[in-house]
């Protein structure tokens, strides 16, 4: 059995720590002050310790009670939405992605939208990180977008979402009137992301030029390095794809499209398992998302 204290138990303290008194956290559990105040000191003999301070006319939580109280609310919070789902009218449907962070919310989120107000009978619950996710291990996860490869497991089927155009991005600002894009790459300073698929040696290389050898700076995520070169910090080599709102309000512009040699490459993949591609919420969305990127196979 878990060892779990009493729900009741968890449920005043946790109303009490949110709305921090005992007496708000009574009128929402149609309580009386004192049987909040009671319910909390019983949790606290479960614990052996105190979760509140009780001072003149207001209550503050102990360390030990602030980190009890960041996790209950969130640990409720997931319970809630769990029960809303299965209450969820019939034609109803709940759609779990996983996905890349920088993907998630320089790319697919700003496009969320469209497809809400196309499929409305499907909601979305999205999740994010860096790692690849095991679907046949994650059965709670319906689909997932990963980034730079995806993991090969009988029973599940990938599919890339095309290739992307990685190039050097800077901000207008860093680019003097009359210098080069040569120029300008060569007396900036350049922007590192570690997790890229492609290094800036990689570009140099391909395009007949030598790495300078000045320190660079270094960000682990491409929303990071996309974001401090719209600053001005230097010049990113990214995704144009990822990049595209920057780009499209002139925060940033591909330094030398005409001069020098593109890489392209598949960097994000879609995976689903097999016997699940028919099913009508993950049809509808991998129809949705592949739509949106011309150069990816439809499905």
């Amino acid at each position: 059995m878990r060892k779990i204290p009493n729900f009741v138990l968890l449920r005043a303290f946790e109303a009490a720590a949110r709305l921090e008194s005992f007496s708000l956290a009574a009128a929402e559990l149609s309580l009386t002050p004192s049987a909040i105040s009671h319910q909390v000191r019983e949790l606290e003999d479960v614990f052996g310790k105190q979760l509140f301070q009780r001072l003149h006319r207001r209550v503050e939580l102990t360390p030990e009670g602030r980190r009890l109280a960041t996790e209950l609310t969130r640990v409720l919070d997931a319970l809630e939405a769990s029960c809303a789902e299965v209450s969820l009218a019939p034609s109803s449907q709940v759609l779990s992605v996983y996905c890349a962070p920088t993907f998630a919310v320089k790319w697919l989120g700003p496009r969320l939208a469209s497809f809400a107000k196309s499929h409305p009978e499907v909601t979305i619950r999205m999740t994010s990180g860096a790692e690849p996710m095991d679907l046949m291990r994650a059965r709670e996860v319906d689909l997932a977008i990963s980034y730079g490869l995806a993991l090969q497991r009988p029973g599940v089927e990938i599919i890339s979402l095309g290739k992307e155009t990685i190039a050097p991005l800077c901000s207008p600002a860093l680019i003097p009137a009359a210098a080069t894009a040569r120029d300008v790459l060569t007396s900036t300073t350049l922007i590192d992301s570690p997790l890229s698929q492609v290094s800036w040696r990689d570009w140099f290389a391909l395009n007949g030029m030598q790495l300078p050898s000045r320190i660079r700076q270094s960000f682990d995520r491409a929303a990071l390095s996309i974001a401090a070169a719209a600053d001005g910090l230097g010049i990113a080599l990214e995704s144009t794809r990822l990049a595209e709102r920057e780009l499209a309000r002139g925060e940033l512009v591909e330094l030398g499209s005409k001069e020098f040699k593109r890489v392209l490459r598949e960097t994000h993949f879609l995976s689903q398992r097999t016997n699940e591609r028919h099913l009508d919420k993950i049809k509808k969305f991998r129809t949705w998302l592949l739509a949106q990127l011309p150069s990816a196979p439809k499905r």
